[in-house]
């Protein structure tokens, strides 16, 4: 079962590459006392997931703050070192928290994983995008496979 509106956000550590090196980052940390939209891409580097969806939150970063969002979180199931090598390449600075979820522990704890091995790809996660107010989801829009309408930045700035 995926994550419902009403729900709360699972409790996870994940590794996150920062300036200061490999640190621990919990979910605990990320979604406590914020308001926080996370959207999810099946990959770094991939099409749609370049050129759409996370350029679209990193342009409409100013919006989403100004509607009360305190935190942007990219999740996608890779290493580390390909989250912040995406994250340079799309010049997100400080407007995405570029989150990787290496192991899927996370996607999976929030039921929207897929098996994308017939693409070689292995597990990864849906394309999606949530709201959560202090670890509370308020809005889960999770696309149909192939698809990239409910969870661009423009579709999320629209239900806030």
């Amino acid at each position: 079962m995926s994550i419902q509106v009403g729900d709360t956000i699972p409790s996870v550590t994940l590794k996150h590459l920062t300036a200061n090196g490999m640190q621990d980052v919990t979910t605990d940390e990320l979604f406590k006392g914020k308001k926080v939209v996370l959207f999810s891409v099946p990959g770094a580097f991939t099409p749609t997931c370049s050129a759409k969806h996370l350029p679209g939150f990193v342009q409409n970063a100013g919006a989403l703050k100004a509607k009360g969002v305190d935190t942007i979180v990219c999740l996608a199931v890779n290493d580390p070192f390909v989250m912040r090598a995406w994250g340079d390449k799309g010049n997100v600075g400080d407007s995405v928290v570029m989150l990787p979820d290496g192991n899927a522990t996370f996607t999976s704890a929030l039921g929207l994983t897929m098996d994308a091995s017939g693409h070689g790809l292995g597990t990864r996660g849906k394309r999606f995008a949530l709201v959560a107010e202090d670890g509370k989801v308020t809005h889960v829009a999770v696309e149909e496979p192939g698809k990239f309408e409910v969870s661009s930045a423009e579709a999320i700035l629209a239900t806030l």
